[in-house]
């Protein structure tokens, strides 16, 4: 399963796609991350987000998307712009008809190291360690998106197995 996970982010969005089956090592496709300028207009900042994001589906041809989903911080504004990347990431996923799940980042943090509380460093340490790489993932944000990837082919494609397994069950039943 080809998954393509985005750590959202206005300023910054990771972008990380990662091929793999549950209980399986995951193989790196590729990873990026999309800059938009603080100073140009959130309009233009989020259609630029919103065509870089079509762009790379439609390159790699995932079959599903994972979303870092947004949490509550301190900073507002910070907050706002996550969100509204975020949000950009979903609709880039559906636009295409594919799957969307998001993942908070204790989920993210568990399903990488096995512990909810890990730092970014632990994060990009497995993830480095996961996928094989000589070199660690650069920028933390290009990591945390393959993270997303990981735990979404680990987790995700576990839970969709499973909801299979109950709707087949549940058909069969009637």
């Amino acid at each position: 399963m080809r998954v393509l996970g985005v750590d959202p982010g206005l300023t910054r969005c990771g972008v990380g796609v990662v091929e793999g089956v549950p209980g399986r090592p995951c193989t790196l496709v590729a990873y990026y991350v999309i800059h938009t300028d603080p100073a140009d207009d959130l309009s233009l900042r989020l259609l630029h987000l919103d065509r870089t994001l079509t762009d790379l589906v439609a390159e790699h041809q995932p079959r599903s998307v994972a979303v870092e989903r947004v949490f509550s911080q301190h900073n507002v504004r910070t907050v706002m712009g996550t969100a509204q990347a975020s949000a950009v990431a979903v609709l880039a996923g559906a636009r295409a008809g594919l799957p969307v799940s998001t993942y908070t980042p204790s989920e993210v943090k568990a399903a990488i190291t096995g512990s909810g509380q890990a730092d970014k460093a632990q994060v990009t340490s497995m993830v480095t360690r996961l996928l094989r790489l000589d070199a660690p993932p650069r920028p933390a944000d290009a990591a945390d998106a393959l993270a997303l990837a990981i735990c979404h082919i680990w987790r995700g494609g576990t839970q969709s197995k499973l909801a299979a397994a109950v709707a087949k069950t549940r058909g069969g039943a009637r």
